[in-house]
């Protein structure tokens, strides 16, 4: 019998040690712990950031949000926060993934690409040659105030979707998703895993009735053939 192909789940946002045990509990294969950023909600400081990672348990991996990108302070911030992955909220140089590889080769690296057209589709492959992952968002970096997450935008999926397919890594996919939506995004797409921050919570706290209603939603898309 085949495993079952379950798409994974990673909760965003998170801000304490209990949220981040509540997320687990629930079935979360990754955790968001969001750094400063120019906009949008979830910013906790560093030494928060490093006391939750230390804390989750082996298995399920922990992704430090950040908007820096300079190679030296992005190794730095990384260090200091001690998660087992990177999620590069805005463009960067190619030589910062060099450096990150170079002094932090345990640690992989995600790429967000956010959906603004059809151009992202060639931005996400050229991504997917340096990156571990893609993380498919609604923001936009290009606004005076940059929007690097946390809209609780949908964009639109057949870019996702043409992504998905073009790209030689996973693809996470985020954005305005809720437990009456993920259902339809996950047929639409086929991501290895979704990323959801207010679509779970109620007044800025995770809400476990819409916890279990996601996680449900999920699962019935289990098994789905392409």
């Amino acid at each position: 019998m085949e495993p079952s192909r379950l798409t994974r789940v990673k909760i965003c946002c998170i801000s304490s040690a209990a949220e981040a045990e509540l997320a687990v509990r629930f079935g979360a294969s990754a955790l968001g712990l969001v750094s400063a950023m120019p906009s949008g909600p979830g910013v906790i400081g560093e030494e928060l950031i490093a006391e939750i990672a230390r804390a989750v348990p082996p298995g399920v991996a922990t992704f430090l949000l950040t908007s820096l990108e300079a190679p030296d302070a992005l190794v730095a911030q990384a260090r200091r926060c001690g998660t087992s992955a990177i999620q590069i909220c805005d463009r960067v140089e190619i030589e910062a993934y060099a450096a990150l590889r170079r002094e932090l080769p345990s640690v992989k690296l995600v790429q967000v690409i956010h959906v603004t057209g059809p151009e992202a589709e060639a931005e996400a492959v050229a991504a997917a040659e340096v990156a571990d992952a893609l993380l498919l968002d609604s923001g936009n970096p290009r606004l005076a105030v940059k929007e690097l997450g946390g809209t609780g935008r949908v964009h639109d999926w057949t870019v996702s979707r043409r992504i998905r397919e073009s790209a030689r890594v996973p693809v996470f996919l985020a954005g305005g998703l809720r437990p009456d939506n993920v259902g339809d995004a996950i047929r639409g797409v086929r991501p290895f895993a979704v990323d959801i921050c207010s679509g779970v919570r109620t007044g800025g706290v995770l809400d476990e009735a819409r916890l279990a209603a996601f996680f449900a939603a999920v699962r019935a898309c289990a098994d789905l053939e392409e």
